[in-house]
């Protein structure tokens, strides 16, 4: 590779990776059965999205959600420790705050954890957040949202209503 040199990606282009990787990755989740090579782009194509949005410039909310798209491909998966890792990092920037976070940024990261804690077993931490959850879509205004983030929760078919 002497001489030559790698052009950067425009913040444009990380932006439209970004999302487009999102939206992939979120089809491989749907699936009710995956091959192993449907997996394997399910887990990096959730990592290179959440790149991609942190090397566009995106904002804190962008960054949570694409933590918690890692945390779901893990938990999907069966993969506790990945899961706890990125549902506790997009719990920890919705918490912090900042620029672009919704009403419903809060409870899907409960919800995020929740299911990442109910992978690794730890049942009664898993209906708490479940709980916190449920407490946070009370201040989701948008009835779609609320009910996205409320379906979720309801697949996890934990105790905490």
């Amino acid at each position: 590779m002497s001489g030559e040199t790698v052009e950067a990606v425009d913040t444009a282009t990380h932006r439209r990776l970004g999302i487009d990787l999102f939206n992939g990755t979120w089809r491989l989740i749907e699936l009710e059965e995956r091959t192993p090579e449907q997996m394997d782009a399910m887990i990096h194509a959730a990592h290179a999205s959440r790149h991609h949005w942190a090397e566009s410039g995106g904002t804190q909310a962008h960054l949570a959600r694409g933590e918690w798209q890692c945390a779901r491909v893990y938990a999907t998966l069966g993969r506790a420790e990945p899961a706890l890792w990125h549902a506790h990092r997009c719990l920890e920037l919705c918490e912090a705050g900042g620029e672009g976070f919704e009403d419903w940024d809060l409870a899907a990261a409960h919800e995020a954890t929740a299911r990442a804690l109910l992978v690794a077993g730890e049942l009664e931490e898993a209906a708490r957040h479940a709980c916190l959850a449920r407490e946070a879509l009370a201040a989701v205004a948008d009835d779609e949202d609320r009910q996205i983030v409320a379906a979720d929760l309801d697949a996890l078919a934990l105790d905490g209503r």
